[in-house]
């Protein structure tokens, strides 16, 4: 399973890109907000940082608004994926952007026939927004289940892209779903290292290690 870090934050980027984990990354017009730069500049460094595919999102919400903004964020560098909205001009624009071997990803899924629908539509990837539906009583996981199911059915070639992933339980539960990537904030992604026998374990190791009194150099 791929992890894609959701982040505009460069330094955290930095971070985890150099443990060698870091599949690709995801952005949203909020996270670009709060990055307080500008959009292009932040897409084209995070680009830089990763080879991996970079998710950038369209601002415009009209099929025509989507094409010219969509070809000029995939001008930026060759691993830029566009980030469409799952509404009927956003798969509209999916299958244009398909045709130009453009890479794309179809956010803010929320039931299996929107899948099914961006799927049809090309995309590369279609990202199912877990946490947010267990906010509303939903069941986030299940979603990951069933589209799993239905791409598998048919051979589609569109890869399940987990969202709104909020714990490294979440984590856990989307790899036991064939979930292919998931997206993750950068303190979820550092919480997957940790465990508390892990941190048991290696603090008694150290101390009997130094009562050896030994070295390996």
């Amino acid at each position: 399973m791929q992890l894609f870090l959701d982040t505009t934050d460069i330094d955290a980027l930095k971070g985890l890109a150099a443990t060698g984990l870091v599949d690709g990354v995801t952005t949203n017009p909020s996270l670009i907000a709060k990055s307080g730069r500008p959009m292009l500049e932040v897409i084209a460094e995070i680009c830089g940082l990763v080879e991996g595919p970079v998710s950038a999102e369209v601002a415009a919400t009209d099929y025509e608004g989507m094409l010219n903004e969509g070809l000029k964020l995939a001008a930026l560098a060759s691993n830029v994926v566009i980030k469409l909205p799952m509404t009927r001009d956003g798969l509209i624009a999916t299958q244009h952007f398909a045709r130009e071997g453009i890479q794309t990803n179809v956010t803010l899924c929320f039931s299996s026939n929107q899948a099914l629908l961006a799927a049809k539509s090309g995309a590369t990837f279609v990202s199912p927004f877990v946490g947010r539906l267990d906010d509303v009583g939903e069941d986030g996981m299940g979603l990951i289940h069933d589209i799993r199911a239905v791409f598998d059915n048919y051979a589609f070639d569109t890869e399940i892209l987990a969202a709104s992933i909020r714990t490294p339980a979440h984590v856990h539960a989307a790899s036991i779903a064939g979930a292919d990537a998931v997206t993750v904030p950068p303190a979820v992604f550092e919480a997957l290292f940790k465990h508390p026998l892990t941190e048991k374990g290696l603090e008694q190791f150290m101390s009997d290690w130094a009562k050896a009194g030994q070295s390996i150099l």
